[in-house]
């Protein structure tokens, strides 16, 4: 796979916190594990501030997947926050079935700064999911949601430019 030029559906778009999972990126980095080379990682401070538009914007400009990790309940730096991901997460995944895509390709892991032989399994797991799917399924299901995927973050914008 040519990094340079992969396409958005080989893509794991990667929310990381910056305290914990982004750590375990880090980790994994130093210890040389092998991983997929198709993520692209976005350090968040914490995965509670991972916003549904996010993951609605990333599938509607045509991701292959997309992985939010975050500290492991009850080690939130945010004390709770985290609790609010797995919350938003699963309505998310609700909203995102109906839409058509498919629940494999969007994941949730809680990934602490030592465990990078988990950010590394977790990444290689995502990147294989993306490759069973293929493009062209992962194109389809894309498009087939991309006008209800617009249609919210068309409200989200909405309610953005009334308050300014």
């Amino acid at each position: 796979m040519d990094d340079v030029n992969i396409s958005p559906e080989e893509k794991v778009l990667t929310f990381a916190c910056n305290f914990c999972s982004y750590g375990g990126s880090d980790t994994a980095g130093v210890a040389r594990l092998s991983q997929k080379t198709n993520a692209r990682v976005i350090r968040t401070m914490c995965s509670g501030r991972v916003s549904t538009r996010f993951v609605f914007e990333a599938f509607s400009q045509g991701a292959g997947a997309v992985l939010v990790t975050g500290c492991h309940i009850g080690d939130c730096h945010y004390v709770s926050a985290n609790h609010q991901t797995e919350q938003r997460f699963s309505k998310m995944g609700r909203q995102l079935k109906r839409m058509g895509i498919s629940p494999e390709r969007f994941h949730l892991e809680w990934i602490s700064a030592s465990e990078g032989e988990k950010w590394q399994k977790t990444i290689n797991l995502m990147s294989e999911t993306v490759e069973k799917f293929g493009i062209e399924k992962i194109r389809a299901e894309n498009e087939a949601a991309k006008a209800e995927l617009e249609k919210k973050l068309s409200k989200f914008y909405s309610r953005v430019l009334e308050k300014n």
